[in-house]
C-alpha cells in the first residue's frame, strides 16, 4: 500500500482503495463495502474505468479489469495481460477441481522484498504510460 501511495502522489494519479469494513485503510478516497463474498471485487469492477490501474491478486477480477480496458497488476508486480489471462483462469479452475477432490496444493510463497521491487518497477512502468490513456479528473 505504501508503494502505491507514494507513486500515486509522485505521478499525480488518484489512488482509490476498496475494502470491507473489517479492514482499516488510511486513504482519502477509500470505499468501504460489506464483508460478503466478492463485495470488494464487485465494487472494484464497478469503479474501474478504461485506463485505470488496478492492484489485485485475484485472477478473475484481473480478467474483468482487462475487459474494461484497464490494466491489472498484482501486489507482487505481475502485470496481467489479455494474452495470458485465459491460461491463468484455466489453471485456477484445474487447481480448484483438484482441491475439491481432496488434493492439496501449496499456497503462495511469503511476500518478499524482491516482490516489492518488482511491484514498484512495474507500477512505475504502468504509471509512465498514463499519458496514453484517459485519467480520471
Amino acid at each position: 500500500m505504501q508503494i502505491a501511495k507514494k507513486l500515486a502522489q509522485q505521478y499525480n494519479y488518484e489512488l482509490i482503495t476498496v475494502a470491507s469494513f473489517n479492514h482499516r485503510i488510511s486513504n482519502l478516497n477509500h470505499h468501504i463495502v460489506g464483508d460478503e463474498s466478492q463485495a470488494a471485487d464487485i465494487a472494484v469492477a464497478n469503479l474501474t474505468q478504461p485506463g485505470d490501474i488496478v492492484i489485485t491478486q485475484d485472477w478473475g477480477l484481473a480478467a474483468l479489469i482487462l475487459g474494461k480496458k484497464a490494466r491489472p497488476i498484482s501486489p507482487r508486480g505481475r502485470i496481467f495481460t489479455a494474452e495470458q489471462i485465459d491460461l491463468l483462469l484455466e489453471e485456477r479452475n484445474l487447481l480448484a477441481k483438484y482441491r475439491n477432490s481432496g488434493g492439496r496444493t501449496k499456497g503462495p510463497a511469503k511476500h518478499s522484498k524482491d516482490d516489492d521491487r518488482l511491484f514498484e518497477s512495474n507500477l512505475i512502468k504502468l504509471l509512465q504510460e498514463k499519458d496514453s490513456f484517459p485519467v480520471r479528473n
